[in-house]
């Protein structure tokens, strides 16, 4: 049913912004941008089902591009969107359409999910040369809540330093879906994450920050709606202010759930970075929905070619355009909002050689979006961490960002797989060992903006990525054509699980050798969560949709999940212990000696050799062998001081046998792919 349409009041220039839904006294100021809209209604709803009552309120004003008006008596808890009247004209990126009510992008609060999606679709017929649809998306579509003024957060935070900090990667939702300690009504949200068995194993482990997948409210896209699934990974934003109300334990408490679990983490020490995705939306491309940055002005949201379609270069069928002014402001005020209102302490951005990218265009790490969120006197504060590529070789970005940006090192990963599957030589992972300086140091950068990791959310896990060459996703739908194919895995000559112990012993051994590698190299380690207990997807590598025991952890107590885990909290203890090994500043010339396992340092030639497997590092008081041969060799000691082994990668919790001091020049054995770490006592 639809009431009376009245004029909202008008309001001064000084009300414009900020943008959004804002409660005061006598009612909400309603402001949203649309450049290209003749007029715009605020639709507040009410009721449920068939007995949905709608509301619509012209906006009076419009300033600067911004349609805005005072709406009074209306109250937080209001549910709304906006119907947006203007040319239809799909062939120049122009898709207005009042039959569609759409989400507020600045919404703190967003309700409700695509339900029919035929009516979230804009078109009929084709969406580029039919007609619009005429069909009410009402009632079959995600509507804005109207919030309580937001509360500031104390800047109380850990404020951990780059050089200390520790990550891993994990999923709100899947992190406690089977934690048996989290009560089953906080299973696989907010409050199961602040839970303090959950705090305690991420200390365990020496974790100094959580880097979330998305919690952005989130739209499934339309091909998985086709198809019965969902996006679980959250790459798929509809609204970048609003937490996402799947991970709440009670309806509608999504804001005060995450300000408790973010105040839970800080409480123990750990940072929150949030892992956002400001370059596309849950629309689609064309032929996908028309639910909010579409139907409200196409062509200032997105990055479109001259015939109307969108520019893809996210993968992903659109892509918001990092040089249009409207995706300037919301980014930054989405980010900024996020520090200010609930205390997060970084972004992980995705895909975000695209915010380098205006219109698609070439890369400029000076673009407008990433200066301007690089100068932001808020967000300049906050740890940023880029992926430095998107779905185009023109986006491979890595070591290309400015100096205000640390980045996921995909080369990093690329060459500690290859070193220990034993491809190539031993010339790249050194590189990577030291902080990657030939990468960060140009441009001013020091080792820790480097984020060293060898598995993510997006591929194999660890242990995975040692029991499968190939992928296996044929569950989600796309027939396995989906996921990388550049895996730089091994199967150790068994395709999947294995009751063999000696393979499951030597795959075991490689996982404590990458993990060690990983924790003990400079820069910043990243972990992804659940490695450490010897996590499983059965080979599937691109689990994005998998809401299940596929993605969920599996917190059931073994040996292998206890050693493993022990293990890894063993070596971030010792680098968490020790300065040199978290340095704050890249190598000078002699501050490092590369040590050949014949008993004399590395030349020149051997930097080349592709049949070299093995090297030690020596710096400060530790030395580090490396052996990634298929055969134990004998390896001789520097010759100088003492040498007592603190880690040792062939045992399961990677506590050494013995401590006895060894003399220098003492020829050890070396295991077959394995690592250790000496401590050095220089003579006298």
């Amino acid at each position: 049913m639809i009431q009376e349409r009245p004029r909202g009041l008008s309001s001064p220039i000084v009300s414009v912004f900020p943008l959004g839904a804002h409660a005061d006294t006598g009612g909400v100021r309603f402001a949203v941008a649309s450049t290209s809209a003749d007029a715009v209604e605020v639709c507040l709803v009410d009721g449920a089902g068939a007995d949905l009552v709608e509301r619509r309120v012209e906006l009076p004003d419009r300033t600067f591009g911004v349609w805005h008006g005072h709406v009074p008596g209306v109250r937080p808890g209001q549910r709304y969107g906006y119907r947006v009247h203007g040319p239809y004209r799909p062939w120049e990126g122009l898709r207005a359409n009042p039959a569609k009510i759409l989400v507020d992008p600045y919404s703190r609060r967003i309700t409700g999910s695509v339900t029919d999606l035929l009516a979230a679709r804009g078109w009929t017929e084709d969406p580029m040369t039919g007609p619009a649809s005429t069909l009410d998306s009402l009632g079959h579509v995600p509507l804005s809540v109207v919030t309580a003024p937001d509360v500031l957060t104390p800047a109380d935070r850990p404020d951990v330093p780059w050089s200390e900090t520790v990550i891993t990667e994990l999923h709100v939702r899947g992190y406690t879906m089977r934690h048996p300690e989290v009560p089953p009504e906080h299973r696989g949200t907010y409050l199961g994450l602040a839970h303090p068995a959950v705090l305690a194993h991420l200390k365990r482990i020496g974790v100094t920050a959580v880097e979330l997948l998305p919690v952005c409210a989130i739209a499934d896209e339309p091909p998985l709606l086709e198809r019965g699934l969902s996006n679980y990974w959250g790459y798929a934003t509809l609204g970048f202010m609003a937490p996402h109300a799947g991970y709440a334990s009670v309806p509608g408490a999504e804001i005060e759930e995450f300000r408790t679990m973010v105040r839970a983490l800080h409480g123990a020490g750990i940072e929150v970075i949030l892992d956002v995705v400001p370059n596309h939306t849950a629309e689609g491309g064309v032929g996908g929905t028309t639910i909010s940055y579409r139907g409200l002005d196409a062509p200032a949201y997105y990055s479109l070619g001259g015939n109307g379609h969108d520019a893809d270069i996210t993968g992903t069928g659109n892509t918001l355009d990092s040089g249009s002014p409207t995706v300037i402001r919301l980014v930054c005020d989405a980010l900024r909002h996020w520090v200010t209102t609930f205390g997060v302490d970084g972004f992980r951005i995705d895909l975000a050689s695209v915010l380098g990218r205006p219109r698609s265009g070439t890369f400029d790490p000076h673009a407008p979006l990433l200066t301007a969120i690089a100068i932001d006197p808020i967000l300049s504060r906050a740890k940023l961490i880029a992926e430095p590529w998107d779905a185009t070789g023109e986006g491979y970005r890595v070591g290309g960002f400015g100096v205000a940006w640390s980045e996921w090192n995909g080369r990093y990963r690329d060459a500690v797989r290859d070193f220990w599957r034993g491809h190539g030589g031993i010339g790249e992972v050194a590189s990577r060992l030291t902080g990657s300086s030939d990468l960060y140091k140009v441009s001013g950068r020091r080792p820790w903006a480097s984020v060293n990791f060898v598995t993510a959310h997006d591929g194999f896990t660890l242990r995975d990525l040692l029991s499968y060459e190939g992928k296996h996703n044929e569950a989600n739908g796309e027939s396995n054509r989906d996921g990388t194919d550049d895996n730089r895995s091994q199967n150790f000559g068994v395709e999947g699980e294995t009751s063999s112990p000696v393979i499951v012993a030597r795959r075991l051994g490689t996982a404590r050798a990458l993990l060690g590698t990983m924790l003990l190299s400079t820069g910043t380690p990243m972990l992804v969560a659940g490695d450490e207990r010897w996590r499983t997807q059965g080979g599937n590598n691109n689990a994005y949709c998998r809401d299940d025991e596929t993605s969920w952890l599996d917190w059931t107590d073994g040996p292998e999940a206890e050693a493993l885990t022990a293990f890894t909290a063993r070596v971030t203890a010792i680098r968490s212990g020790s300065p040199a090994l978290h340095r704050d500043r890249f190598y000078r010339d002699g501050d490092v000696l590369w040590w050949h396992p014949a008993g004399r340092l590395i030349s020149g030639g051997d930097w080349h050799d592709a049949d070299l497997h093995s090297l030690g590092l020596l710096r400060g008081e530790w030395l580090l062998l490396l052996h990634a041969g298929t055969d134990a060799i004998p390896a001789t000691l520097p010759p100088d001081g003492t040498f007592t082994t603190v880690l040792d990668s062939t045992r399961p919790d990677g506590a050494p046998a013995g401590c006895r001091p060894l003399p220098g020049a003492t020829t050890i054995t070396l295991a077959p792919r394995s690592l250790l770490l000496l401590r050095h006592t220089p003579a006298g």
